[in-house]
């Protein structure tokens, strides 16, 4: 038997898994880690994350029964821009800047100023850049920590802080460098133009030189590694990156026409094409940094159950989400009249303005909580369309949107979610897509399949499909052109 090792290094926990070859996870254990949260800024530090990770590997491979030593290949997908600053022997010497840590905001405008022709990945050179991002973080180790700056070997990710723990070698993945630091695989590489425009040119010798496509094997483990983890040195670590990206894998998202989105706090929405796409409004397109010869085009939502959890607290919460959508269901579409824009943390696309924010209009005497709950979940429909419409634009058009995370617990708003899109959504069979995919990427890097995509056929099994319902599609075709029209008048009073 072979059995597959794997890890999602998310922003609260570790979790890791063992599968088989037909997808089946064996076992799994979650570990926890500190996190240091500060007005716009957010740290972890990198020693819990190896800790954990050593610790759930070893648990998740008791509960499922194998023998260690019949771990064939590692792979890990972890949040995306994380930033950590290391010496030579891969030590920190700050905590890790996390992903949403917003305090190189004034950096990341600074990016975008430069005009450069690496950020047509965003938005065709009209943005976003956003504070989160690799070179924008580093720009604010530079400006304010030059010491740290200075004495780091390596500026780079959460993930490849694991994999040099794991096999001693520097290496970047092409999922992380394609997507969020403006590395053109196909023109340019690295984003040299940048950091040069930057006065940070030294930057790019401090990043991993090496770039590994997710799939691709980077090494095995070293003697060290091994001998924590209970394991063998011939076991293969194979490149992940980052979670959502990952989780596309895990949703048997890859083919043209497919569209994959992850939901929680946010939604991403995330579409394969043939050929590059660039348009305002859109992120990328990222080429191979999934599938080989094939793009990745990209939109999200700041604010979506991120909502539903307001809403919660503004009622003195938790929310009877039981009730909630059973009410909520008897409802009509359009709530009686009333509207949400979800922009409650500003838009991420297709507008991309902070500073547009969320509202509730046409709000009678009449309405209840779970008129406002559908409501909630009918304005992240409609911001889910408007993203697929500026997708449609740019000449990408989804016949079928896979769904994975929070929003499946939810059958009101997969339907929801299916007639404010007017195609079909499907669910997968497994919730844990990053960790899914991971498996994939492991089996097929240590030589079980030829390609990602068989090994998605193989281990990828597909959950339920909800059509959309015609006469509901139509109603929220109307209502739609409404949402559409509040962006425009909001700003006018919000700005």
């Amino acid at each position: 038997m072979s059995y597959f090792l794997t890890a999602d290094g998310g922003t609260e926990s570790l979790r890791a898994r063992v599968y088989d070859l037909s997808g089946t996870c064996l076992g799994t254990s979650a570990v926890p880690y500190a996190t240091d949260f500060r007005p716009g800024r957010v740290e972890q530090a990198p020693e819990d994350w190896w800790r954990n990770f050593v610790t759930a590997s070893k648990a998740a491979i008791a509960e499922a029964g194998v023998d260690p030593q019949a771990i064939e290949a590692i792979c890990y997908a972890t949040t995306c821009c994380t930033v950590v600053a290391l010496d030579e022997n891969g030590r920190a010497l700050r905590p890790a800047i996390l992903w949403m840590d917003v305090r190189a905001h004034a950096e990341a405008q600074a990016v975008l100023d430069t005009g450069d022709a690496a950020l047509m990945l965003n938005g065709a050179g009209q943005g976003p850049v956003s504070a989160e991002w690799m070179i924008p973080k580093a720009l604010w180790l530079k400006r304010h920590e030059p010491e740290i700056f200075d004495r780091a070997y390596r500026i780079c990710e959460y993930q490849d802080f694991l994999t040099h723990r794991l096999t001693g070698e520097w290496a970047a993945s092409l999922d992380n460098v394609g997507l969020r630091w403006h590395y053109r695989n196909r023109d340019g590489g690295w984003a040299s133009g940048i950091l040069g425009k930057l006065g940070i040119p030294e930057l790019e010798a401090k990043w991993p030189q090496r770039v590994v496509a997710p799939g691709e094997v980077i090494g095995t483990l070293t003697t060290a590694a091994a001998n924590e983890l209970g394991l063998s040195t011939r076991v293969k670590v194979v490149q992940g990156g980052a979670d959502a990206l990952i989780g596309m894998i895990g949703l048997g998202v890859a083919r043209p026409g497919q569209l994959a989105m992850i939901t929680g706090s946010s939604h991403l929405q995330f579409g394969v094409t043939e050929a590059p796409i660039h348009a305002p409004g859109v992120w990328g397109s990222y080429a191979d940094i999934v599938y080989p010869d094939r793009w990745i085009v990209e939109g999200g939502q700041t604010s979506t159950g991120s909502i539903l959890n307001w809403l919660g607290r503004l009622t003195g919460g938790p929310l009877d989400f039981k009730t909630l959508n059973e009410k909520a269901a008897a409802l009509e579409p359009g709530c009686d009249g009333l509207i949400v824009q979800d922009h409650f943390q500003g838009n991420r696309t297709p507008h991309t303005d902070p500073l547009s924010r969320g509202a509730l209009v046409g709000l009678t005497l009449g309405h209840e909580l779970h008129h406002v709950f559908r409501a909630v979940m009918e304005g992240i429909g409609y911001g889910t369309r408007a993203i697929l419409d500026a997708f449609g634009r740019a000449g990408y058009t989804g016949t079928e949107m896979t769904v994975g995370g929070g929003a499946t617990a939810s059958d009101l708003w997969l339907q929801i979610h299916a007639d404010t899109a007017g195609i079909p959504v499907r669910t997968p069979a497994s919730p844990d897509a990053p960790s899914t995919g991971s498996a994939v990427l492991a089996a097929h890097g240590a030589g079980h399949f030829t390609s990602i995509d068989e090994g998605i056929a193989a281990m990828v099994r597909p959950g339920r499909l909800v059509e959309p319902i015609p006469a509901n599609v139509a109603r929220y075709d109307e209502i739609y052109a409404r949402y559409a029209a509040l962006y425009p008048a909001l700003k006018e009073v919000l700005t």
